[in-house]
């Protein structure tokens, strides 16, 4: 799946948001709000979004649906390290990819008084170390060792900043004793392509990897097993808003905190979104909603009574 220019690099993040927070403080010296009543006409939102698969899905299904309830939704794609600063300045209103205790807990611990933990919407996220179902005796990351040449003497990484990246430099290899491995850092999007191109030579690939991915729809792989407990446990995906978001978009917080998906709901809304409509997002966004006519009832109350996709 090919997502290369989705993240900014990280001067031309702090440029993006430096925007934002010039355009948003022009006449009052703060972040623009709407309506007292949290009414969406006209009221303008950003939405910051990382080159992670359930974030892509869930930030298109948001910015549908607030589209359609009069809102003017913007997306800032950014890679993480600037969007929590860009939260914490209050250029950002909105981040729906918070993962915790463990992946984001370094930006957490340095800007939650800054921010608003609005909600939990998924909480059976992991960290992985993932080859294909193909290879053969490697069923735990204590297998890795001593197996270099096998797999290229490299751990194929995704982004140098991102927790995941963190956990297995700092924690999976010391614990196992795979200090000869090269752990790779790059992109998600150049992590895709060596696995599926991998896969399709029917070569031996160990990567980073996290659950919920679209991955494991699509390639048979196989997550290898952490006696040590060097990934961390299961994770919770926070919805996460600058200060002042509650007060300023109260309507909307009441819906994010009635937000949750289920493993079933977030795979079809990822292959919506990432496979089927790859080249327009916010239709798969849309599709998703079609074939789902019930669910925002749960999510918004009779404010979804009137919605149509």
């Amino acid at each position: 799946m090919e997502r290369s220019g989705r993240t900014l690099g990280l001067g031309a993040a702090v440029a993006a948001l430096a925007l934002v927070a010039t355009a948003c403080n022009g006449e009052g010296g703060g972040v623009a709000t709407g309506p007292e009543d949290g009414g969406g006409a006209g009221q303008e939102i950003s939405i910051g979004m990382i080159p992670w698969e359930e974030d892509i899905a869930v930030t298109n299904l948001w910015k549908v649906v607030l589209e359609e309830q009069g809102y003017d939704v913007t997306i800032e794609n950014v890679d993480v390290a600037p969007l929590y600063e860009g939260m914490a300045r209050g250029d950002v209103d909105l981040f729906l990819d918070t993962w915790l205790p463990d992946t984001h807990a370094d930006y957490w611990e340095n800007y939650q008084d800054q921010l608003e933990d609005i909600g939990v919407w998924y909480d059976n996220a992991t960290l992985e170390l993932t080859v294909p179902s193909y290879v053969e005796d490697v069923d735990s990351i204590e297998d890795l060792r001593g197996r270099e040449d096998e797999f290229g003497g490299e751990i194929v990484g995704i982004e140098a900043g991102s927790g995941l990246v963190r956990t297995v430099k700092e924690n999976a290899v010391p614990a196992y004793g795979l200090e000869d491995y090269q752990l790779v850092e790059s992109s998600t999007a150049a992590m895709l392509t060596e696995l599926e191109s991998a896969i399709n030579a029917e070569e031996p690939i160990v990567v980073t990897l996290w659950r919920p991915h679209i991955a494991y729809a699509q390639y048979d792989l196989k997550d290898l097993e952490d006696p040590e407990g060097a990934m961390g446990e299961g994770e919770e995906i926070h919805m996460v808003g600058r200060a002042g978001f509650g007060a300023d978009f109260p309507e909307l917080n009441g819906w994010l905190q009635n937000f949750k998906l289920s493993d079933e709901q977030l795979g079809e809304l990822e292959q919506s979104v990432l496979v089927d409509h790859k080249d327009d997002e916010e239709e798969g966004a849309r599709a998703w909603l079609r074939d789902n006519p019930d669910y925002l009832q749960g999510v918004m109350g009779e404010a979804a009574a009137d919605l149509t996709f």
